[in-house]
């Protein structure tokens, strides 16, 4: 079984509970693979980063595994705004946030509802230059613990969404993200758009934010932020201390 998001943003929850942690997003036109379904609660298999969790069985579009392919091998192409409106042919609006998935508006079979976009879209690869002006838009956006849009997001989910609007592919979480690119040896080395990754005692990867120029990075950390960035980690100068331990950076693209 397979299925499609028809609402703007719906919660993947880590178990089958509304009281659950949310552990991330699913935006409008992201399609799954339904691991399991009950009457209630669908676990899911998102296509994009492989992310697992629980949905509320109301809250999807069932699609078959024909359309779930097509879905997969079409080229992405994502709302570009930081909101936008979806219209339907009975003259309903539903706003949709920045990087909802617009790619099955195209297939008739699968857009059943007649839905109709005519705001801004992005698709194909573009330059890695680009990644800073696009993480602006998230700017101030409030830290949401498995938040992906810029009503709320977290280190992660920013980073994720960020490169995905520009056509580069990251894994879901902070540690995941951190399995994938070059490591390089010195801040000096990197530029801007690089990840830089942080950990805690324990040495797990807890946090990562986006290199800029001059030694700053914009997170997301009680909000998107920008900070210092220097050989020991982020360097809030509001609290005149450092904020988070630097474990890597990596070069991803």
């Amino acid at each position: 079984m397979f299925g499609i998001c028809n609402l703007a943003i719906i919660p993947l929850r880590a178990e089958s509970n509304d009281r659950s942690e949310i552990v991330s997003q699913v935006l409008f036109g992201e399609h799954f693979e339904v691991l399991e379904a009950f009457k209630q609660w669908a676990k899911i298999r998102l296509q994009y980063d492989g992310y697992e969790g629980w949905i509320d069985s109301k809250q999807f579009q069932p699609i078959t595994k024909d359309q779930y392919d097509q879905l997969s091998a079409d080229a992405i192409i994502l709302n570009s705004d930081l909101v936008e409106y979806i219209t339907s042919p009975n003259n309903l609006l539903m706003p949709i946030p920045l990087g909802a998935s617009l790619s099955f508006l195209n297939h008739s079979d699968i857009n059943v509802s007649g839905f109709d976009f005519e705001g801004m879209r992005i698709s194909g690869v573009k330059p890695k230059s680009n990644l800073i002006n696009t993480s602006f838009m998230y700017l101030n956006a409030p830290y949401l613990w498995g938040g992906k849009t810029p009503f709320g997001i977290d280190c992660s989910g920013f980073t994720q969404m960020v490169y995905k609007l520009n056509g580069y592919h990251l894994l879901r979480d902070a540690s995941q993200q951190a399995t994938e690119g070059e490591a390089l040896s010195f801040i000096e080395e990197s530029e801007p758009g690089d990840l830089a990754f942080f950990d805690n005692e324990e040495g797990k990867i807890i946090h990562v934010g986006i290199i800029m120029d001059d030694n700053y990075i914009i997170h997301s950390s009680g909000k998107v932020r920008i900070d210092r960035l220097d050989h020991l980690g982020i360097y809030n100068a509001e609290t005149n201390r450092h904020t988070h331990k630097l474990r890597v950076i990596k070069k991803m693209i």
